[in-house]
């Protein structure tokens, strides 16, 4: 048996890219990360795979806790992990959900090609820069009444389409079409509250963007055609989630679970790993809070949308519409949702599949899937870093079995933010884009463009191969940058 060794872990291997942490001790299942060797050595790095380990000792995890291709140290879960934890006698965790919480992507596809753009790009990105709020701290799109903000955490994107921000074909290409009937904006604090209330319809800071891609390959046409993308169109990508709202309902729940609940964090080898029990009042408060904030991070990343469909009109002097700007899909990281899957022996459960950095990744037929790509697959989407592709797939026919019905969300980090802050400077990396790529980038600062360099992420095309190669998120296309806006 091949086995790989890590600071004190020993994994075996299972099969190709499938390696397994055995249970052992306190451990409730086995932990498994899906990673050729190359990423398994980068993984390996920093604290990802005992944070892994730790993640199984949460009480009622079951099957095994995943980590995905791009994995990478988190707070208490790692980024990157999945975890199914039976919804009536487990429990949830905040921490193995995230601060950002439905930190997503949408794509919208255009009719443009490459060849309309080129030459045009730094006008757009002036335009997109100017037009897009983003950086820290308030300023959006949008800033309403305290009713507003309670309407968008209770109907999410239905607000949208009310207000004229939507068309009813957005929320019929989003997830769950933008709507999480379970939320309970009662459940979120008026301080969660104050700082969303300003925020709807902005980037933010940090990994968030707003990127113009062209398409560069494409691997499968049938598939591809049904998801409206053909080789050298003009496609939009959105990166953001529920901002400064999100991460104050995490930060409540967290310091609240941590007091009611310290019978089980005293069972916990990471006090980070904070959970509440299934059926406990604050299992259900904060499930209530979270589900609106999930709503929150859809109606931000709608009306940057919107926003964008907008310039475009400026720029290319013709109306959205003319310009085919629809949505492909909207998918959501950082969330825990209640799915029913087969766990062990065939059983069937009802769990809360908590996917903190990691995509939801059906595959054709299940019922989840909206009804445009139900015969073939729910689309995802995976960015790469600012000087490579990106990715679209579909839910592959293993992603059920073997990851509750998930993939990767991303590249995954290499290096800390200091790390990369002290490694490159903003200035460089914007004009070697530009000379070497073409790619016009423009930020609040150039610490955010070093933060976000190229080097500090692992390789997607690694990432997306391991994917396609276990079947749980099939490749489709490919894409790569034209311009680019970060916080």
């Amino acid at each position: 048996m091949t086995t790989y060794d890590a600071d004190g872990i020993t994994l075996e291997k299972v099969r190709d890219y499938v390696w397994e942490i055995p249970q052992e001790g306190e451990m409730n299942v086995p932990a498994r990360v899906l990673a050729s060797e190359d990423l398994l050595d980068e993984i390996s790095e920093d604290k990802t795979l005992q944070q892994l380990k730790n993640a199984t000792h949460l009480p009622g995890v079951r099957k095994y806790a995943v980590c995905m291709p791009d994995g990478h140290q988190g707070y208490g879960f790692p980024v990157g992990g999945v975890a199914g934890i039976d919804a009536e006698n487990g429990c949830i965790s905040p921490g193995a959900v995230g601060y950002d919480i439905n930190c997503g992507v949408r794509m919208m596809t255009t009719n443009l090609t490459y060849a309309d753009v080129q030459g045009r790009e730094e006008e757009l990105v002036d335009a997109l820069f100017a037009n897009v709020p983003s950086g820290l701290g308030g300023g959006g799109v949008y800033e309403g009444s305290m009713d507003d903000v309670e309407a968008i955490l209770d109907r999410g994107m239905e607000w949208a389409l009310e207000e004229g921000f939507a068309v009813p074909e957005d929320l019929e290409h989003c997830e769950d079409e933008g709507v999480r009937t379970d939320s309970d904006p009662s459940k979120v604090s008026k301080k969660a509250k104050d700082r969303g209330k300003n925020q709807v319809g902005s980037l933010g800071s940090g990994n968030h963007f707003l990127e113009v891609q062209r398409v560069t390959d494409v691997y499968r046409e049938d598939v591809a055609a049904d998801f409206g993308l053909e080789p050298d169109q003009i496609v939009v990508l959105i990166h953001c989630g529920s901002r400064g709202l999100g991460h104050q309902v995490c930060t409540d729940y967290l310091r609240d679970i941590e007091q009611a609940h310290q019978g089980l964090l005293s069972q916990l080898p990471d006090k980070e790993l904070a959970a509440a029990p299934a059926g406990s009042q604050l299992a259900e408060d904060y499930y209530g809070a979270m589900c609106a904030a999930i709503n929150f991070a859809w109606v931000n990343r709608q009306l940057i949308m919107h926003r964008t469909r907008q310039v475009f009109e400026k720029v290319f002097d013709r109306s959205w519409e003319e310009m085919e700007m629809d949505l492909l899909y909207d998918v959501a990281h950082n969330i825990a949702k209640k799915e029913v899957h087969e766990v062990e022996d065939g059983e069937e459960r009802e769990v809360y599949v908590h996917r903190k950095g990691a995509t939801r990744a059906f595959p054709a037929g299940r019922p989840e899937v909206p009804p445009a790509y139900r015969d073939v697959g729910q689309p995802i989407l995976i960015p790469g870093s600012m000087g490579a592709g990106s990715y679209v797939l579909r839910g592959g026919e293993q992603s059920l079995s073997e990851t509750f019905g998930s993939t990767a969300h991303g590249a995954g980090r290499l290096m800390s933010r200091t790390q990369a802050k002290q490694e490159f400077w903003g200035g460089d990396v914007q004009d070697d884009l530009r000379e070497q790529d073409h790619v016009y980038v423009k930020a609040q600062s150039g610490a955010t463009v070093a933060e976000e360099a190229p080097g500090v992420y692992k390789d997607v095309d690694e990432v997306v191969r391991v994917s396609d190669a276990l079947g749980i998120g099939d490749r489709v296309a490919r894409t790569f940058p034209v311009c680019n806006i970060k916080g």
